[in-house]
């Protein structure tokens, strides 16, 4: 909700894909709302992404074959980060979003049907809304509702976008695989019907979301290796 979780929250989803895949993971912290609104989160992961493509030897990668990624806020930040490289010209392989924040505007379907009872509620999605932006923002700004834009810099590198069944987010993130294709940029777009939004951090908690977590770190030695 770009104003909970961490390094440490995410530790063994990162530790997962890292073992699954065989790639190099990279985890980036990004200051919080409510006490840092947009787009300080967003620069912040840029700001990151830039370093890394300036300074690839400091962490023994190859800057022609970096990934961005996330899973929820993270996927928005993963979705920022790869358009201003694009913008910028800078060297980007693939972008991983997993059931991605793509739309602060609108509220689909999946908001109505899964609002309550399914992990993420919609109640919850409204007030990060709330932390995240100031009063006087503008919820379909290019680096806010990206599912919005309609146009996308030339270069974007491809995408797979992952969604989950049972999640509020689940149609912002169908719909923003439709838009990047419509302008042209290769998706790939899996959906597991029979997930809650944040099972890629229910690892521990059965076989399925470890499962469909691996089957995404195959998808992510896929494109890198």
């Amino acid at each position: 909700g770009m104003s909970q979780g961490g390094l440490d929250s995410h530790d063994p989803t990162c530790r997962f894909l890292a073992e699954r895949s065989g790639v190099q993971v990279l985890s980036v912290a990004y200051r919080l709302a409510p006490e840092h609104k947009f787009p300080a989160g967003v620069d912040d992961c840029f700001a990151a992404y830039r370093w890394l493509t300036q300074n690839p030897d400091e962490v023994h990668a190859d800057p022609e074959r970096l990934v961005v990624g996330g899973d929820s806020a993270g996927g928005h930040y993963a979705a920022t980060t790869a358009i201003q490289a694009a913008e910028q010209g800078l060297p980007l392989r693939h972008q991983l979003l997993i059931y991605p924040v793509t739309d602060f505007v609108n509220k689909s379907a999946s908001r109505h049907t899964f609002g309550t009872g399914y992990y993420l509620t919609d109640e919850s999605i409204e007030r990060f809304k709330r932390w995240y932006f100031a009063d006087s923002a503008d919820w379909s700004s290019p680096l806010a509702s990206v599912a919005l834009r309609d146009s996308f810099p030339e270069g974007l590198a491809p995408a797979t976008v992952i969604t989950a069944g049972f999640d509020p987010l689940r149609d912002e993130g169908n719909r923003y695989a439709e838009v990047l294709a419509r302008h042209g940029v290769p998706v790939k777009h899996i959906q597991y019907d029979d997930m809650l939004h944040g099972f890629v951090n229910m690892i521990g908690l059965g076989q399925l979301p470890q499962r469909h977590t691996g089957e995404i770190a195959t998808i992510l030695n896929g494109v890198v290796l």
